[in-house]
């Protein structure tokens, strides 16, 4: 070969070699995209988890989450807005537990049904199996679980009220003693909250807030009107403070978490919080389930989140799997013990590891056990509003509480009729 032919030769093998170099996924197919939508603290805890899923599926799926404002009312606002424009920018959705019936009446979510199976059923905490079907069909998986839950101060008492006349006694007893500023504080805004704490009151007098037919709301009841006095009673009496009609969550842990009350309703996460080493309660506090007349078992309202696939997704398969990872018992485990979210995992609630951070799993197992769902219809939110008015001007301009619960009822009853029924 001459000189000439062998630098020419020299000079092709350099540019395929540089062509490779330029061109390293030719011949390559690119990995499948897959957005999750989730609230910001959600999209947060998972960014880790995120980067292990590409790092296991590198070069087959590459999954995002989309990080969605905090409040709950913004990310359902933010994702309907996005629906409605038929063409959302992610392939599944963190979903509440009272969105579902919404956005399966809208057409939106698509059956997990082909996943998800009995036996993935039978794995779950008993509170974590509600929530997730509508009809007849699948349509959620849950990432965390939630119930309302009391807390007591072991400090002040020992042991916690059991029934809605103790809890209302120790309070008064306590704050008149000056052992304590506040007996009982709860959530008693106008918003969301108000129609959970409502929801384990009226349980635990025997009451529902629909029929069991979920044709009809019952807030015309003795049951209710009960509930709904023995809240007003509280405030009236000096049980709970006046402020707690402009409570949420937040302002009652902050009160409890001051010593500045002996319970406090709210939900698992604020246990982390009461351990903290600003806390003025810690080591100091129980937690049991919200008390219920002799005779009648106490209810938790179920919370929880989940994640949905969306009907529109074109990637159903691998974005399924990454529901998966993000459920795992791993992934439970390690949002457990970096951010405090309660798993849904049956045998996380006796692991040692998890036990060691907290020992109120026991006390939030035995509450899931109780779980209360709200009525699952798509005017659900129109019917919570209803009661939240209700209950909150009871609460803040005085009056009747059957008159209160009277007005609940026709007001549902007019929304459930314009609606074309309960669904």
């Amino acid at each position: 070969m001459s000189t000439a032919l062998r630098c020419l030769v020299g000079v092709l093998s350099a540019v395929l070699v540089l062509a490779g170099l330029a061109w390293p996924s030719a011949g390559k197919t690119a990995p499948v995209p897959v957005s999750i939508l989730m609230p910001a603290p959600f999209a947060d805890a998972s960014k880790d988890l995120v980067n292990r899923f590409n790092r296991e599926h590198r070069g087959k799926i590459e999954l995002m989450i989309n990080r969605g404002p905090l409040e709950t009312e913004s990310i359902s606002d933010l994702a309907i807005s996005s629906l409605l424009l038929g063409d959302a920018p992610f392939d599944a959705l963190m979903m509440d537990v009272t969105w579902l019936p919404k956005y399966v009446e809208a057409g939106w979510l698509e059956p997990l049904d082909r996943w998800f199976d009995s036996s993935d059923s039978d794995q779950l905490v008993q509170g974590a199996r509600l929530g997730n079907s509508f009809g007849d069909h699948l349509y959620r998986w849950p990432l965390v679980a939630d119930v309302g839950v009391l807390y007591w101060r072991t400090d002040l008492m020992d042991s916690p009220p059991s029934t809605p006349d103790q809890l209302r006694s120790v309070a008064l007893d306590l704050v008149r003693s000056r052992r304590v500023a506040n007996g009982f504080v709860w959530q008693g805004r106008q918003y969301e909250g108000l129609s959970c704490d409502f929801v384990e009151v009226l349980h635990g007098f025997g009451g529902a807030w629909m029929a069991a037919d979920e044709a009809r709301t019952t807030l015309n009841t003795s049951a209710a009107e009960q509930a709904a006095a023995w809240l007003d009673s509280l405030i009236r009496d000096g049980a709970s403070p006046q402020a707690v009609t402009n409570y949420a969550e937040t302002e009652s842990l902050q009160a409890f978490k001051a010593g500045d009350a002996a319970m406090m309703r709210n939900w698992p996460y604020a246990w982390a919080e009461l351990q903290k080493s600003d806390s003025a309660v810690r080591g100091k506090v129980g937690i049991t389930l919200m008390p219920a007349v002799p005779g009648e078992e106490p209810g938790a309202t179920l919370g929880s989140w989940g994640i949905s696939l969306l009907r529109e997704s074109p990637h159903p398969e691998e974005t399924v799997e990454a529901i998966r990872f993000l459920t795992s018992e791993a992934s439970q485990r390690q949002r457990f013990l970096r951010n405090g979210y309660t798993p849904t995992a049956e045998a996380l609630f006796t692991d040692p590891e998890l036990l060691a951070v907290s020992s109120a799993l026991p006390d939030v197992r035995r509450a899931l056990g109780h779980a209360v769902p709200r009525p699952p219809t798509a005017i659900y939110a129109q019917l919570s509003d209803v009661l939240q008015r209700q209950l909150n001007g009871l609460l803040t301009s005085g009056g009747s509480a059957t008159d209160a619960m009277e007005e609940a009822q026709i007001r549902s009853e007019t929304l459930i009729r314009s609606a074309g029924g309960a669904s």
